[in-house]
C-alpha cells in the first residue's frame, strides 16, 4: 500500500518542556492504524500536529507526498485530514441532520451544494445508525449517540484520513462493541483510519498496525501481536 501520510522527526515543545521528540510514523492508504501510550506520552500533541492545530517546531508532515507543515488546520481539511474529537462540540442550537450539512457544505474537500447538503447528510446518519435521531437536537442524544454524532460531522468532511480520538472513552463494553463495526465500515469504505484510544481491547481488535508513544518518543511499533509481547511497551503501562 503506498504511503498516505508521513510524520518525519516529529518535534513539539511547550517552553521548556518537550512534548515530543524526533517521533516518525507513517500510515498507510487504507490502514487501520493504532497509536496508543500512557496518559502524557504524546498522542494528543502528535495528531494536533497532524492535523494542524499546532505547529511542530522540528520535523515534517508529508500527506500523499506534499509537505503540508505550514498549511493550516482548516486547508489540510480541505485535503482530506478530518478528525474526531474526545468531547464532542456540535452545534446545539442545530438539529443534527443540520450539524452535518454544515461541513458538507463549508468543510469537505469536494464541497456540496446546499440543495444536495440534506441528502448527504442523511446517509451518513444512515450509516452511522442516527438516521431516527436526524430532528432531534444534540442535547436530547445519549452520549454514545453524542460519539456517533461526532463521527458523522467527521464524516462529512469527507475524509481520506480520519484521525478517531477517543471516540470510546467513557462508554460501556456494549457501546464499544457497537461503535467498532461503524469504524470498520468507514474503512471498508476506503477511509484511512488512525485510532488513538486507551481501551485496548478495542485497539488491538480494530488496528492492522499500531505505534506507541511514552514520554514524547515513540517506542514500538508493529502489529498487535508484536506489541502486545513488546517489554518495553509493558513497562511503559506497567513500570518495572
Amino acid at each position: 500500500m503506498a504511503v498516505l501520510l508521513e510524520a518525519r522527526g516529529v518535534t513539539k515543545r511547550f517552553g521548556g518542556f518537550r512534548a515530543l521528540n524526533a517521533v516518525t510514523v507513517e500510515v498507510r492508504e487504507g490502514e487501520r492504524f493504532g497509536l496508543i501510550g500512557p496518559n502524557g506520552s504524546g498522542k494528543t500533541t502528535l495528531i494536533n500536529c497532524i492535523s494542524g492545530a499546532l505547529r511542530n517546531e522540528d520535523g515534517a508532515i508529508l500527506f500523499r507526498g506534499k509537505d503540508i507543515t505550514t498549511l493550516a488546520a482548516h486547508r489540510r481539511t480541505r485535503l482530506g485530514i478530518c478528525r474526531s474529537f474526545q468531547i464532542p462540540r456540535p452545534f446545539t442550537s442545530m438539529t443534527v441532520l443540520e450539524n452535518l450539512c454544515i461541513p458538507l457544505e463549508y468543510a469537505a474537500w469536494e464541497q456540496v451544494s446546499r440543495a444536495d447538503a440534506a441528502g448527504e447528510a442523511m446517509e451518513i446518519l444512515r450509516l452511522i445508525g442516527l438516521e431516527a435521531k436526524a430532528r432531534a437536537r444534540p442535547g436530547d442524544l445519549t452520549q454514545i449517540e453524542m460519539r456517533k454524532l461526532e463521527l458523522a460531522r467527521a464524516m462529512a468532511a469527507k475524509p481520506k484520513l480520519l484521525i478517531s480520538d477517543e471516540a470510546m472513552a467513557g462508554l460501556s463494553s456494549a457501546e464499544v462493541d457497537a461503535i467498532l463495526p461503524i469504524l470498520f465500515a468507514l474503512n471498508e469504505r476506503g477511509i484511512t483510519i488512525i485510532m488513538i484510544e486507551h481501551i485496548m481491547r478495542a485497539v488491538m481488535r480494530f488496528s492492522q498496525r499500531i505505534a506507541v508513544l511514552d514520554a514524547g518518543e515513540k517506542i514500538a511499533e508493529g502489529t498487535p501481536e508484536e506489541i502486545v509481547n513488546n517489554k518495553r511497551v509493558e513497562k511503559a503501562y506497567l513500570g518495572e
